[in-house]
């Protein structure tokens, strides 16, 4: 849905954060807002936010 690169609206990283601070692993949160593990990572990584261990 979203190409890499996109922006990243306020929503979008609110929600990142959110999800991050309940520790879902960077997979979930790519599904849940339908963008690429890598962009998530690098996003989380821009941040300073280390993502959950994969389980």
């Amino acid at each position: 849905m979203n190409a890499a690169g996109d922006h990243w609206s306020y929503e979008a990283v609110q929600a990142l954060l959110s999800l991050a601070r309940e520790g879902a692993p960077v997979s979930v949160i790519s599904l849940k807002l339908k963008r690429p593990v890598t962009e998530v990572r690098a996003k989380l990584n821009d941040l300073g936010i280390t993502p959950a261990a994969e389980v």
